[in-house]
């Protein structure tokens, strides 16, 4: 099995993002992007680098890349849920624009741009497809006129991939197998599938490979940073739960008293269970942003911690300062 998982930041960024593996990126951005024409050279723009994360820059995780046609990209890896992730995606897709631009640069010559997104949460409502693909449309004819062809935004969500190894049939089908259970994957007995993919087998290879000791100390810090924020989360959840089920149980039970019908009674602790449930979570969301956000505090800077939790950065700085 990988003894690396992909699906940790800091180990997408060095495997995607370094020069010498640059065919994988290009790989994977064809296996996602089928409707373009295919790309045939990428050339990063923020290339992986140790230097940064040793100097404290933990955050320079995503890729920024561009072909040879100058179609510019923005892939990013996000292990943690997060459910602003959407506002985040706009961002970074708008930094492609703005960083084409400088000046005396005409805006014609600004070129498409895709926000690519691989989620290990799942983030899109209603349905059960693992890759949408957005861009702007006319929605008087619900048609893509191609008036503003300069965007697309795509969210890949592993956890909604269920496939067998048998009907792996596409390269995407094949990438999401090997992000999301590259522990099950044996070099020396490969699926056919994935033994039959050439960029497969290399990005297995290198996983294998993939660290020395520097690095792997930093990758066990991202390991240990993600765990803490998902078992904050989960508890956080809980407990949200629990508080709404109790006050909406005391709410349910005043409004049913009031009406003084068995029907409304019942109708009344259902009414309360929900909004106490969703009062709940709501209060246990909060908590667990500030407990993540005093756990990143250590390794991180505070408008990194706003960007990662969704608090805001005068919130962050009190945190800081309260310890």
């Amino acid at each position: 099995m990988c003894r690396i998982n992909p699906r940790v930041d800091f180990a997408f960024k060095k495997l995607f993002g370094s020069a010498e593996n640059q065919d994988l990126l290009l790989a994977l951005l064809n296996a996602i992007l089928t409707e373009e024409p295919p790309i045939t050279e990428v050339q990063l723009k923020n290339p992986y680098n140790l230097a940064d994360y040793q100097a404290g820059k933990i955050s320079i995780l995503d890729i920024k890349a561009k072909d040879e046609n100058g179609r510019w990209f923005n892939v990013e890896m996000q292990i943690s849920q997060d459910y602003d992730f959407d506002k985040r995606a706009i961002y970074y897709w708008a930094k492609l624009i703005t960083e084409q631009i400088t000046e005396g640069t005409l805006f014609k010559t600004l070129q498409k741009t895709f926000s690519i997104n691989i989620l290990n949460f799942n983030f899109v409502p209603d349905t059960e497809v693992f890759h949408n693909r957005y861009k702007i449309i006319n929605t008087a004819t619900g048609k893509d006129d191609r008036l503003h062809d300069l965007f697309e935004l795509h969210y890949l969500e592993l956890r909604k991939f269920h496939k067998p190894w048998a009907e792996t049939l596409t390269a995407l089908d094949r990438w999401f197998a090997f992000l999301s259970r590259a522990h099950e994957l044996d070099k020396h007995h490969l699926p056919p599938q994935m033994a039959n993919d050439p960029a497969i087998t290399k990005a297995i290879r290198a996983v294998d490979r993939m660290f020395d000791e520097d690095e792997r100390q930093i990758y066990e810090v991202r390991m240990q940073a993600v765990a803490d924020i998902n078992n904050k989360i989960e508890s956080a959840m809980d407990r949200g739960l629990a508080v709404g089920h109790q006050k909406g149980l005391r709410e349910g039970w005043q409004e049913g008293r009031q009406q003084g019908l068995q029907e409304g009674i019942q109708e009344g602790i259902q009414q309360g269970v929900q909004e106490g449930i969703q009062q709940g979570i709501q209060a246990g969301e909060r908590k667990a942003r500030e407990a993540i956000a005093r756990t990143l505090l250590a390794v991180l800077d505070a408008e990194t911690v706003a960007e990662k939790t969704g608090l805001s950065l005068a919130e962050v700085q009190q945190l800081s300062k309260n310890g």
